[in-house]
């Protein structure tokens, strides 16, 4: 075997040693230079990320605000409804970069409609072959065909906002089922985004975005502003409502004070002085307008003309209402010795004015001179007649009834042969009482009505007593029955006395 013969590898030469080490110390360098470079790179591409963020924040923080302007600005002019929704959409628009917006409202059958739309915003549904013909007009046209178009509250994506209560961002249109797929190219869908209209527990609508200018896809930044925007709309909603209750109000009450003003100047000023007869008038509104009215007149032959009467309505129209029944009910109380036959006369020339409202009427004539009342009553309350008792010579009330109608319920024909005079004797000491209901039926806290029996206990009570201090005297009674309960319908109360 032949030996093996070794032989070793010359030395490297010093330089080539030499390149090696500085090669390490240079690759351990830059590593140390990355271990020490990355992490100022990370912390400074955060800080950019930061950056961009804070920016993205203060332009989302800066187009609300410039919502909040336009909303501000709708509401100072005053808009309508139908206005501010119009207003709404375009300021979503122009604020989230869409190319179309459409605010959805809710109607009473549950359906969804239209309230305002601008752009070319899809219709909910597909369109019918008829009409996809007529698409050359296409933005007015298609935006007549959406505010015409009604779907249930809980159909697509508007109605899933309405069951939820929660927006709903749709980045890919295309792979959601709830899309419609239009065959005209203008209306396709790529994004959407839709989020509800509410302020408190008060839901105004759904208002939805479609399609971003950049043909980007909607992201979250997006769905949050528009989310930000929606309550931003619906507090706009929420407060043009409440200043049109304000102005409603306002006029109601200006519609009320000037209604309050013509009842003042039916009632008489002053009562008529006539020998004999002692006459007092009392009148409380339950409210700024009442349905009451009373009146007290001379007639020839030294009579005396007594009416208190109930209109059906309120307000302006009732005032109206009552103007005309004094006018008229004064030219033709003196052509007539008959009240029935005045009352009559009324209905006729009443009738084609009432316009579905009524009058209850109790008109009296008084004859001091020959000692006797002749009354008609048209669907009033009884007279109260207080007497003396021939007998034992105490007080007797009694309450007296005849045949009428309300005036401007029925035809003349009917009226006439229904209504009916009626003559009590009216001697030294007796006393007539006419009122309206919200006399009688003064509720007290058990709610019971104060009632004719109480009525004519208090009547007879107080005989004795003067026309001012029988008034005084039933009206303390009713106050006294009543408590705390106010009252809940007009009240008049005339007496007058003989003697």
């Amino acid at each position: 075997m032949r030996p093996q013969i070794l032989i070793a590898a010359p030395p490297a030469p010093w330089h080539t040693c030499l390149s090696s080490m500085v090669l390490f110390l240079l690759i351990g360098l830059l590593l140390g230079i990355l271990v020490v470079l990355l992490p100022l790179y990370r912390a400074r591409e955060a800080a950019e990320r930061l950056e961009e963020e804070k920016q993205q924040i203060a332009q989302e923080r800066q187009q609300v605000v410039d919502f909040m302007h336009h909303m501000v600005e709708a509401l100072g002019e005053g808009l309508t409804r139908a206005e501010l929704q119009q207003r709404i959409v375009h300021a979503a628009i122009l604020c989230s970069g869409a190319l179309s917006a459409c605010l959805f409202e809710r109607t009473a059958d549950g359906q969804m409609r239209s309230g305002a739309v601008e752009g070319l915003f899809p219709p909910h549904r597909p369109l019918p072959p008829a009409i996809r013909e007529k698409l050359a007009t296409r933005a007015r046209f298609i935006e007549q065909v959406l505010k015409s178009e009604s779907f249930p509250d809980h159909e697509g994506i508007v109605g899933a906002v309405v069951q939820t209560g929660r927006g709903q961002l749709i980045r890919d249109a295309a792979a959601d089922a709830r899309v419609v797929r239009h065959e005209d190219p203008s209306l396709k869908v790529r994004s959407v985004i839709a989020v509800p209209l509410q302020f408190r527990d008060r839901f105004f609508g759904v208002l939805a975005v479609a399609n971003s200018a950049d043909g980007e896809p909607f992201t979250e930044s997006n769905f949050s502003l528009m989310q930000s925007l929606a309550e931003q709309a619906a507090l706009a909603l929420h407060n043009a409502e409440f200043l049109n209750f304000q102005l409603e109000k306002r006029q109601l009450d200006l519609d009320l004070s000037l209604a309050s003003g013509i009842q003042q100047m039916l009632l008489p000023r002053e009562l008529p002085q006539v020998a004999g007869l002692d006459l007092d008038a009392r009148y409380t509104p339950a409210q700024k307008v009442s349905g009451d009215f009373y009146d007290i007149f001379r007639l020839p032959d030294d009579r005396l003309g007594v009416v208190v009467a109930d209109v059906s309505g309120k307000g302006i129209p009732a005032s109206l209402l009552m103007a005309m029944c004094r006018t008229d009910l004064r030219q033709i109380a003196p052509r007539h010795n008959s009240p029935a036959k005045t009352l009559a006369a009324l209905n006729r020339s009443l009738g084609g004015e009432l316009r579905g409202m009524f009058i209850t009427v109790l008109y009296a004539v008084i004859d001091p001179y020959h000692g006797i009342v002749t009354f008609a009553r048209a669907g009033h309350e009884l007279p109260l007649f207080l007497h003396r008792d021939a007998a034992t010579g105490g007080p007797l009330t009694e309450f007296v009834g005849s045949e009428g109608m309300p005036v401007g319920m029925v035809p003349d024909e009917i009226f006439s042969a229904v209504i009916a005079d009626s003559t009590e004797k009216f001697e030294m000491g007796d006393a007539l009482v006419l009122y309206t209901d919200g006399l009688t039926e003064a509720p007290n806290e058990e709610d019971k009505e104060f009632s004719g029996a109480r009525l004519a206990d208090a009547v007879r009570a107080l005989h004795v007593r003067s026309a001012r201090e029988l008034n005084d005297g039933i009206l303390e009674t009713v106050h006294r029955f009543a408590g705390t309960v106010a009252l809940r319908d007009d009240l008049t109360l005339v007496t007058v006395k003989r003697v």
